[in-house]
């Protein structure tokens, strides 16, 4: 999931720790396919998500979700469900607190034509749940578990999968579900 290119750092929490609000969405075609998104991340590697992105200052959840989907996508979305799941990630040595509230979409029109003004999202398609599985696999576990858990086992309560992040860099991290 992207951040728009105006968006805010916010300053450390009483934690030490800055805090991200996103928002995801789960956009589900008419034969069932669901949206993901290919993003290209600093260091050049790519990985399949679905789509979102930081929530700026402000700014309502629905209304960045809306926002992020359209900058990534180019479908305009005509209405937004009750959050499907939540995620927490609490990274003291990357410095974030990231939490995630991922919503499904209601309707949506439009035809896929990628504008984001970040330049993360390099193609965007619909794929069958099997594919998008497959895609997520290279995702962080933070991205890939809940929404296998959505697609899957059909998760869609509001629940929350938390997640530790230890480590300082790509090369010494490690992920520990928190929830389970």
């Amino acid at each position: 999931m992207a951040g728009h290119a105006d968006t805010h750092v916010p300053e450390p929490g009483p934690d030490g720790l800055r805090h991200w609000s996103v928002a995801g969405g789960v956009v589900v075609d008419g034969d069932g396919r669901v949206l993901l998104v290919n993003n290209r991340r600093r260091n050049g590697s790519t990985d399949w998500s679905p789509p979102g992105g930081v929530v700026d200052p402000g700014e309502s959840a629905i209304v960045a979700l809306g926002r992020e989907v359209n900058e990534e996508t180019g479908l305009t979305i005509d209405g937004w469900g009750d959050p499907l799941y939540r995620v927490e990630v609490t990274a003291p040595g990357f410095g974030f607190f990231l939490q995630v509230v991922a919503h499904r979409a209601a309707s949506f029109h439009g035809d896929i034509e990628i504008d984001d003004p970040d330049n993360i999202v390099i193609d965007a398609e619909f794929v069958d749940v099997a594919r998008a599985l497959e895609l997520m696999a290279d995702a962080p576990q933070w991205v890939r578990e809940p929404m296998g858990a959505h697609l899957l086992d059909g998760i869609n309560d509001g629940r929350t999968f938390a997640y530790r992040l230890d480590g300082t860099s790509a090369d010494d991290r490690q992920v520990t579900r928190l929830d389970s």
